[in-house]
């Protein structure tokens, strides 16, 4: 049984919207309240602007959408990185809310916390409150806002000082046709500690609407290693803004994997700071896009500290009359001599009528650096296919192959089985064959 109450982004929604959270701190509250002023005093995305300039907005109408605040009792199951996976804990939400969490007994004696944002908000107030929003800039624009001002069914991990969690976690976010989902996820991994996080987005349907208004913070105190998995198919007629942040310190990895292959227009920000000397960072971004999406993603590795290495490759496919926007960019601050730092985005073209935007960028204030960043396009190499059919392959099979060979580059990088064989299986079966 699902009750939804719809309260529209406006200033009686907010407040009623604010009605519903009265488990939530005061100090959670006037953030909220002091966001929702920010996101009434901005206007939307200039398509002027240097940022917005490849993504038109003009189709997106607020209006059409609702403050969730609902309460859910069911979530269907519809995610892909599970199969042979024992997990250690579990959070589902629907339609941003939280519809059951779950932490194994071992890891909960350790004193790991896994669990609802809101909830545990209030009981691990000055944990949340010093954390809460120290990677994510509620000011960057309008959608970063009203992300702040209505996020709900959040999760929350904390991984305490030298603890190993040896076994994954797993959020899922599910979105009903014409939903809302605003989900904040925070994680904080202190010293010495390693956790990893397989977070999957859905929709309800393949061609469901809706929108979703995120944000993601890790933040890594010195010396802890962590891998994160963020798999994105939203319906198609979905709309996916989100900021993401990863702050990085002293001796610390990070693997991020993203792969990004729903929504019907995505305009992501994915950033890593290496703030400590040692820091280590590798994300490997997995586009696939059809029919008529457009998904935009912005990354920054931001060398903030000498000594450091960070390695963005992120490889997108593009058929029918979809388009990809990948924009990048290497910053080193004066003080961060030593630097190593390399980006790289590949892209495949399947149709003659499909767009791949790639703009890598290098903004170095040191002397003392190696950073080299590459772009390349092309479209399938005829003779590749002609080869494989001379063989007894079908064009798709041929086609789904070299597809699948593209990729292998970062599948390769991927160290959890499950993962690499369910982004295998979802690029292969969405290629269609082109004469």
């Amino acid at each position: 049984m699902i009750e939804t109450l719809t309260q529209n982004f406006d200033a009686a929604g907010m407040e009623a919207f604010l009605q519903t959270r009265d488990n939530e701190p005061g100090w959670l509250t006037d953030a909220r309240r002091e966001a929702w002023a920010q996101a009434e005093a901005m206007s939307w995305p200039e398509r002027r602007h240097e940022e917005w300039i490849r993504t038109d907005l003009r189709m997106f109408q607020l209006q059409k959408y609702a403050i969730p605040t609902a309460d859910q009792t069911a979530t269907p199951s519809l995610h892909q990185l599970l199969d042979g996976v024992q997990l250690g804990g579990r959070i589902e939400t629907y339609d941003s809310c939280v519809t059951s969490e779950s932490l194994s007994d071992e890891l909960a004696a350790k004193g790991v916390v896994f669990g609802s944002l809101s909830r545990l908000a209030e009981e691990h107030a000055d944990l949340i409150r010093s954390h809460l929003f120290t990677a994510f800039d509620i000011g960057h624009d309008k959608f970063a806002a009203l992300h702040a001002a209505t996020m709900a069914g959040g999760q929350f991990l904390y991984v305490p000082r030298g603890v190993v969690i040896d076994r994954p976690l797993h959020i899922g976010s599910v979105l009903s046709d014409g939903g809302t989902d605003t989900t904040h996820t925070l994680i904080v991994l202190d010293e010495g500690a390693e956790a990893t996080v397989l977070h999957e987005y859905n929709s309800v349907d393949h061609s469901a609407g809706g929108l979703h208004l995120g944000g993601v913070e890790i933040i890594q105190k010195p010396g802890s290693h962590f891998r994160y998995v963020n798999l994105q198919e939203w319906g198609h007629k979905t709309y996916h803004f989100a900021q993401q942040k990863a702050i990085i310190d002293r001796d610390c990895t990070l693997q991020w994997t993203l792969a990004a292959m729903g929504s019907g227009m995505t305009k992501v920000n994915q950033t890593v700071d290496l703030v400590g000397p040692g820091a280590d960072s590798q994300v490997n971004g997995v586009m696939f896009t059809e029919g008529r999406q457009h998904l935009a993603y912005h990354t920054q590795q931001h060398h903030k500290a000498p000594s450091c290495h960070s390695d963005f490759l992120y490889k997108a496919a593009q058929q029918d009359k979809s388009r990809t926007v990948w924009r990048g960019m290497i910053k080193v601050d004066p003080i961060a001599q030593k630097t190593d730092g390399y980006q790289r985005n590949d892209n495949l073209v399947l149709s003659a009528h499909s767009r791949a935007d790639s703009i890598p960028g290098l903004e170095i204030e040191a002397d003392d650096v190696r950073c080299t960043h590459g772009s390349t396009t092309a479209q399938v190499d005829e003779e590749q296919l002609f080869y494989a059919r001379c063989r007894g392959f079908t064009r798709k099979e041929a086609t789904r192959m070299i597809v699948n060979g593209f990729f292998q580059q970062i599948f390769d990088r991927i160290t959890i089985e499950s993962v690499r064989e369910a982004l295998g299986a979802a690029i292969a079966r969405q290629v269609r064959e082109y004469e």
